[in-house]
């Protein structure tokens, strides 16, 4: 007689009901969230920091998270930064997980990251509720403002501003990689 051991298959529900730290669910199995280096750090936390303030400042309520497990339409993923309005910070305050994308993201991009990947996530966003996904690239100073109807770009002396969600936010790129 031979036993067979078959491994227990991870799913997404099971990411959604208890994600695992610094991991993401892709295309069916548990990946980790690498390639972080201090700079991705610094204007990952930097980021952060300016829409929460500017959340505070503005009056506009809601909040700001980093790495905040969520659905997409196939996967389980974890955006670097997002927004959450008020009504989806209410609702889903106490869930393991939020059940759609958030509608503001911010994805820094590692030196491993594709450029074809990002934009793929970026769009997978897109099509999971969020309205606004920003692609932060470090080490070319450029900024990717990608949403359904339009893709802008932002580099050099350029005030990045937020298009639909956040209204009224801006950054110089200086200021965002200094």
């Amino acid at each position: 007689m031979v036993a067979v051991i078959t491994k227990p298959t991870f799913t997404l529900d099971d990411f959604l009901a208890n994600p695992p730290n610094h991991q993401e669910w892709i295309d069916g199995k548990l990946q980790e969230t690498t390639g972080m280096t201090i700079r991705h750090s610094k204007i990952q936390a930097k980021l952060a920091r300016l829409w929460g303030n500017f959340v505070n400042d503005s009056h506009q309520e809601g909040e700001i998270y980093t790495e905040l497990p969520c659905k997409t339409i196939k996967q389980g993923r974890r955006p670097d930064v997002c927004y959450l309005t008020p009504e989806l910070a209410k609702n889903y305050d106490n869930a393991p997980s939020l059940p759609q994308s958030p509608p503001l993201i911010a994805e820094i991009a590692s030196p491993a990251d594709s450029a074809e990947d990002l934009f793929a996530k970026a769009n997978e966003y897109l099509a999971s509720g969020c309205e606004e996904v920003w692609l932060v690239l470090p080490e070319n100073e450029k900024v990717f403002i990608i949403m359904l109807d339009r893709t802008l770009v932002f580099s050099n002396n350029d005030i990045v501003t937020t298009q639909k969600v956040l209204t009224g936010f801006n950054i110089s790129i200086n200021d965002l990689f200094s």
